[in-house]
């Protein structure tokens, strides 16, 4: 036949007061410890011996001793409690000194312009935090994938997360080699396109095109455009565009290192719109990870703009001088 246990399972902290007494064998001296009042150990050692159905220990005006349930269960539950109080003195200097694994879900566009130039840095100030970074140009949930943090445009991002600005504005270009250009002609309006080899990439999921849109007079419109390439991925477009196949449409700052080398020019640059910030996000948090507050303001300052040397007053008196000349 068996047996079941038929009393209701005690809660940590009476075991911790337990655990107190038995080693002071003095209520007020564990009260002291705990920072309770001795009614309040007393109390908690009457419900937990009530749980246990035994009497855990013998109590006088003059002295506390243990009875033997009293001191087999305290010979049982150090060893447990040692650990319990270990686990929680490692989180306590977790959130002290920031360490762990943080899992960053990004577009690469994102990845590339506002995480990947900073991680020296990072990794030297935080030698503890493991980054571990998935590359995504769709938009999963971070909840339910297990993500920290992650970076996409401000408007795309669902309304239940909180983000956080990071970066410039984006603004989308077209760009090109000069050579592709010499040959078939540079679009003097977003139209011209039409006679053009445009390289386009697929974007969300299910993938769709993305669509190459502008502005006139402050009013965006599309574009429809067609080429000979499609790729998933901007960062292909935008190697199709440097090996001369064509046109590719991609944000300024993410084509910022060729087009500064002259491997690329920009075009259409009038008829750009802006299509707003990246922004970090994340699931709401009553408590955040240490190691996650330290990355989120790394890397907002990171992105920051830097100021001008120039001071607004100067920059003024400047502007004054030349008009005078």
């Amino acid at each position: 036949m068996s047996t079941a246990l038929t009393y209701k399972h005690p809660d940590l902290s009476g075991l911790l007061a337990f655990d107190c007494v038995a080693r002071h064998r003095n209520f007020a001296k564990a009260a002291v410890e705990m920072e309770v009042s001795p009614t309040a150990m007393s109390k908690a050692i009457r419900k937990l011996e009530t749980r246990l159905g035994v009497r855990l220990l013998n109590r006088t005006t003059r002295s506390v001793g243990l009875t033997d349930e009293g001191a087999k269960l305290f010979a049982l539950l150090g060893p447990a409690l040692e650990q319990v109080k270990s686990s929680i003195l490692q989180v306590g200097d977790s959130a002290a000194s920031p360490k762990g694994v943080l899992r960053v879900n990004t577009s690469y566009v994102a990845y590339v312009t506002l995480i990947q130039p900073h991680l020296p840095a990072f990794s030297r100030m935080f030698p503890e935090i493991t980054l571990d970074v998935t590359i995504d140009n769709g938009l999963t949930d971070i909840v339910a994938s297990r993500f920290d943090v992650g970076f996409r445009l401000g408007h795309i991002v669902e309304h239940d997360m909180i983000g956080i600005p990071i970066g410039p504005p984006q603004q989308l270009v077209v760009v090109g080699t000069r050579a592709y250009l010499k040959v078939r002609g540079v679009p003097k309006k977003p139209v011209d396109l039409a006679g053009h080899n445009c390289i386009q990439h697929l974007i969300g999921e299910p993938p769709r095109l993305f669509k190459w849109r502008f502005a006139r007079e402050g009013d965006p419109y599309s574009v429809d455009v067609d080429g000979q390439y499609v790729y998933n991925d901007m960062r292909c477009a935008l190697d199709a565009a440097k090996a001369g196949l064509g046109l590719a449409f991609v944000f300024r700052q993410f084509a910022a290192p060729e087009l500064h080398r002259g491997e690329l020019v920009a075009i259409l640059e009038d008829h750009c719109i802006d299509t707003g910030r990246f922004y970090l996000y994340y699931a709401n948090r009553d408590q955040m990870p240490s190691k996650m507050r330290a990355f989120i303001d790394f890397i907002r300052q990171g992105n920051e703009p830097v100021p001008s040397a120039t001071s607004p007053a100067r920059s003024r008196a400047t502007r004054t001088r030349a008009a005078r000349r």
